[in-house]
């Protein structure tokens, strides 16, 4: 036998020189760091699960994207990117072991520690991509050594001390972003080397010393922005004026003194801001580019009086000069050379001078504000005709995208709930890809008359067609910076109404790879993340690309069959020499279990495949009451009698950890509003959970008109009090505390008294640690997994996960109650509908007429908590705890059963036509408000009844 396993043992040796002659193998060293940096990062959800195999490339590791180098006969790791997956822990020294990879992406993750030296050692890197995480510490001088880095992205985490002069050794760095950090020191002059250096953006940090007049040498740079920033009383170098590249020069709030430097040498200057400093002097007359939008020099001490050169630049949105001393004439001409188009305008922000007449008379058109309270002119605001300009300056609102939805098309057409959506102005119907963008530093302070423009620009560097591309959204926000989300769709076909995995790699990689080049009015840009909802539900993103030349493809083949034939050989010499030896199987039954359940959970039973067989008649098709994405759900009779529920998994649907993992936390989950999991089943290849039966189905199907008994008001606010109750304690009493995150009225079902009971955990989340405060010390960031029409609308645009998030979803379940209306109808939403509504004043006709009477008083309540519920913005939205409070409020002041009805005709309730509505009428012990209330919570805040 000795000889006979050394025969094997030489098979395998020469196996593994074939495969290696072949070019399949990845390189040991980068195999033994890839599960260094694995073992040192934090998974929860489990997306490095596939890093424990041996060979990356070979293997598809997400994330790992390979190349073969015929130098040494390895495949390589080329990019390592990880972008939004929610891992913590830390950077491993040994990715200074992947010499040949050229993108280092792990964005927008919860990493911590510091950036390890090693990383310098990579000197193939092109992309060093660390923005959003936790990471602190000084920035090692290694860094600088990288000779192909052209992207420097570290901004958004705590990374302290000075900026290495070393940086100045990167030669081919064209982006340098480290804003929002604590970085300290001076800025190190030598950086003005950098030959390539296009954006050097490094506000809000704890920079300090003098502005370097070196950095007017840089040949390249087109965007410098240094706010918030204290350069100790520092002046802005003259020098500044002759950086014949830049577009945008921003050095607000950054303790700057002296007087306004003349800028006109600045051919392309877009956007200038030295808002927020002490600046004295008077504002140079030269004219500045006739291309520029944006000039903020408020709050300093500026005298004298406005410049006539600020007139005729035809491309202003904003001339911000508020707070400051200026004094003389106002200017009447600003506007009278530009041609407004449709959405352009012009805000003029001369607030808190010291204006005291105008040149001309003041009428400007529609498109322009013009704000002067604070000015002794506004003293002469009657005589003058310039009282209404003399108001307190509202902050204006982000401008909303108007709906893409074409009323037109035909109802149902669209199967909304699966994401498919019609493409704008037309009624193709298909799945959208999502993404989510934020311009980091655009030259622009109003976006939509350059929308247009904006779309030209990404769908040209895609290869889309324009009507590809839909804006669905965009926010302002500190900076300042511009997020949106955006969705792409597939081009027109009757074949097919979804992108293929190649086109949806395509598009992604063009994002996460920055190919997108700069452009000046936008600037550079963050990709926040992908949405993959509906038919890409499933695609792991950045799909692996292992780059095999012709040569290599064929001599893995070569290889191959090399070592198949090998292996035949050594297997066939093994059987024959056992052939003669006796031998002893033991027998494995079909019915044992594939895999043991690792800890022993209380209250929970595994079952054996044929029980549930039996209770299910064989799962036959009679015994099938429901469908999800788990799998088909059965109803089941034990052999004691008990009626369960039974969900049966889809064919490898979870890996048995994974499983183990859901039962360990459903075991946990002990509430009388939630469904309880009586046991589990892992055998013969099947995973079943069981739970108990809830024989009144879901409140969808009530809703739906599938059961004949119409649901009262009374028991839709009983049911709304459930679903909440359930809620709140899977936010404050589970341990680890939860969050739902696909709260929906499928998922909300009915006992046989017609309890509510949340069920479907399949894709809960354990919730953000909290202090000792009870405030949440991080945010969790996470792929958007959901159903469309329940999705919190932040949460969908920057997969920041909150137990808010579910406050959205069970609003849309209590505007459910309300009106009987889907989320998504006919391409309308929910909330939109029902704000409209009220808002002119026709509530009563949105009603659900299957309800029957109701208090109109509580009806009015509790559509203002469904409607706070469902608020965009995350902090305008009430805690669940809060939620429970108003609904028991509700509940406590139903009328009793012998309130007289009273007919309420149109005028009064607000319904059109000659509707009427049959409502109770009884006075309310508790103080209210019209509608929309005030607060949620009354003034009368009861104990939460037990459970």
């Amino acid at each position: 036998m000795a000889s006979t396993s050394g025969y094997l043992l030489l098979s395998f040796v020469s196996c593994y020189f074939a495969l290696l002659a072949a070019g399949q193998m990845t390189h040991p060293s980068e195999v033994t760091a890839l599960q260094a940096i694995r073992r040192k990062l934090k998974d929860p959800l489990r997306n490095l699960r596939n890093w424990k195999k041996n060979d990356p490339c070979v293997s598809h590791w997400i994330g790992v994207n390979c190349d073969f180098y015929p130098s040494d006969g390895f495949l390589h790791v080329k990019e390592l990117r990880l972008l939004n997956k929610n891992l913590s822990g830390i950077l491993a020294p040994e990715l200074g072991q992947l010499s040949h990879m050229e993108i280092l992406d792990f964005m927008w993750n919860n990493i911590s520690g510091s950036i390890p030296k090693e990383i310098g050692n990579i000197t193939s890197l092109q992309l060093l991509l660390l923005s959003g995480n936790q990471i602190s510490g000084p920035l090692p001088d290694e860094l600088g050594f990288l000779p192909n880095l052209t992207k420097f992205q570290l901004d958004l985490n705590y990374i302290s001390g000075p900026l290495p002069k070393s940086f100045a050794n990167l030669p081919s760095v064209k982006h340098f972003h480290m804003n929002n950090n604590s970085i300290s020191g001076q800025i190190p002059p030598e950086l003005s080397a950098l030959p390539l250096l296009i954006h050097f953006l490094l506000d809000n940090n704890n920079l300090s010393g003098y502005l370097p007049p070196e950095l007017s040498k840089m040949p390249s740079l087109k965007i410098l922005q240094l706010d918030n920033n204290n350069f100790g009383m520092s002046e802005i170098p003259a020098s500044y004026g002759n950086m014949s590249k830049l577009l945008k020069l921003s050095l607000r709030n950054c303790n700057l003194q002296g007087t306004v430097p003349d800028l006109s040498g600045i051919p392309g200057l877009l956007y200038l801001d030295l808002s927020q400093n002490q600046l004295t002097g008077s504002i140079p007359p030269s004219k500045l580019s006739v291309s520029i939008t944006t000039i903020d020099l408020s709050n300093n001490t500026i005298n004298g009086s406005i410049p006539s050169s600020f007139s005729g630049l035809p491309r202003l949105q904003n001339l911000s000069l508020q707070n400051n001393l200026l004094s003389g004439f106002i200017p009447s001409t600003i506007w009278k050379n530009m041609t407004f188009s449709k959405d352009a305008k012009l805000k003029l922000d001369f607030q808190n001078n010291l204006l005291s007449d105008i040149s001309g008379s003041l009428d400007p058109p529609s498109n322009v504000t013009i704000l002067l309270q604070g000015n002794p002119v506004c003293a002469r605001g009657n005589q003058l005709n310039i009282s209404r300009f003399c108001g307190p300056g509202n902050e204006e609102e982000a401008p909303e995208i108007p709906s893409n939805s074409n009323n037109s098309c035909p109802p149902q057409a669209c199967p909304v709930s699966n994401n498919f959506q019609y493409v704008p102005e037309s009624c193709f119907c298909a799945a959208p890809l999502g993404v989510g963008l934020r311009l980091r530093s655009p030259s622009i302070s109003d976006f939509v008359p350059y929308r247009g423009q904006f779309e030209v620009y990404i769908t040209s560097n895609l290869h889309l067609e324009l009507y590809q591309l839909s804006i669905d959204s965009f926010q302002w926000q500190k900076g300042p910076r511009l997020r949106m989300y955006l969705k792409i769709f597939p081009q027109y076909s009757n074949d097919s109404s979804t992108f293929n995995i190649s086109e949806i790699q395509r598009i992604t990689d063009i994002f996460a790879k920055f190919s997108i080049p700069s452009n000046d009015t936008f600037g550079p840009y963050d990709l926040l993340n992908f949405t993959l909802l509906g038919p890409y539900s499933n695609v792991f993103l950045p799909p692996l690309k292992t780059g095999l030349s012709k040569g290599a493809v064929a001599g893995i083949v070569l290889g191959s069959i090399s070592c198949a034939i090998t292996l035949i050989l050594a297997i066939t010499l093994v059987f024959w020499k056992k052939l003669s030896l006796p031998r002893y199987q033991p027998k494995v039954s079909k019915d044992q279990s594939i895999s043991k359940i690792p800890v022993k959970m209380e209250g929970v039973k595994g079952f054996g495949f044929k029980e549930l067989e039996m209770a299910t008649s064989s799962f036959s098709i009679a015994t099938q009451v429901g469908h999800g994405g788990y799998g088909n759900v059965y109803k089941g009779i034990l052999t004691d009698g008990t009626v369960v529920a039974i969900k049966r998994a889809q064919q490898g649907s979870l890996q048995g950890a994974e499983f183990y993992t859901e039962i360990e936390l459903l075991s946990r989950l002990h509430h009388r509003n939630l469904v309880s999991l009586v046991g589990y089943c892992n055998e013969e290849g099947e995973q079943m959970l069981v739970y108990e039966f809830m024989p009144n189905g879901s409140l969808h199907d009530h809703l739906s008109a599938k059961f004949r008994e119409t649901l009262s008001f009374e028991r839709r606010l009983n049911i709304a009090l459930g679903a909440a109750k359930g809620i709140l304690y899977l936010h404050t009493e589970a341990d680890p505390p939860v969050i739902h995150r696909d709260i929906k009225a499928n998922n909300i079902l009915l006992d046989s008294k017609f309890t509510a009971k949340v069920s479907d955990f399949g894709i809960s989340k354990l919730a953000p640690v909290t202090d000792t405060k009870g405030f949440e010390t991080a945010d969790m960031l996470t792929a958007v997994k959901g159903t469309p029409g329940y999705l919190d609308p932040e949460y969908l645009l920057t997969h920041r996960l909150t137990e808010k998030s579910d406050v959205y979803s069970i609003g849309i379940v209590f505007l459910e109650l309300l009106t009987g209306m889907r989320p998504i109808s006919h391409g309308r939403n929910i909330v939109h509908e029902v704000n409209a509504a009220c808002q002119s004043g026709l509530m009563f006709s949105i009603i659900d007429r299957n309800m029957g009477p109701y208090p109109s008083e509580c009806i009015k309540r509790f559509m203002a908590l469904a409607l706070k519920c469902s608020q965009d913005k995350t902090d305008a939205r009430p805690t669940m705890l809060e939620v429970v409070r108003e609904l028991e409020n509700l509940v406590s002041e139903l009328p009793e059963s012998d309130t007289f009805q009273l007919e309420l005709n149109a005028s009064s309730s607000g319904i059109s036509g000659s509707a009427t509505s049959s409502v109770y009428v009884k006075k309310s012990p508790y103080v209210s408000t019209d509608f929309p209330g005030s607060d949620l919570v009354s003034g009368v805040i009861p104990t939460i009844r037990p459970r």
